[in-house]
């Protein structure tokens, strides 16, 4: 029997730099203490890793479009997936930003 796959696995080739942009955009959108560096990207965006709520991810999400180019819809029946952590949603906007 194989396990699920764990979002602690390696992401995409070439997204740890995209992850530290998030990571610095999480802290400049939400104000936050915590330096970008030492956030986890594998840490979970609700409950017990960065305790985020729907309205900081609304503030994240305009800031992604901002910077990126696409919007984020709130709903996107993936949105579970790709807020579940910074490597997750470093997927989705590799996937998804103008170049």
């Amino acid at each position: 029997m194989s396990s699920p796959p764990s979002d602690s696995a390696p992401g995409p080739a070439g997204n740890a730099p995209l992850e530290r942009e998030l990571a610095q955009l999480f802290v400049d959108a939400l104000n936050l203490e915590t330096p970008a560096e030492a956030l986890d990207p594998t840490a979970p965006l609700f409950g017990d890793g960065l305790g985020l709520d729907s309205i900081d991810i609304l503030e994240v999400a305009l800031a992604i479009s901002q910077r990126y180019g696409f919007q984020l819809r709130s709903d996107d029946e993936d949105n579970v997936r790709i807020f579940r952590s910074i490597r997750s949603l470093a997927a989705h906007v590799a996937e998804r930003r103008v170049k």
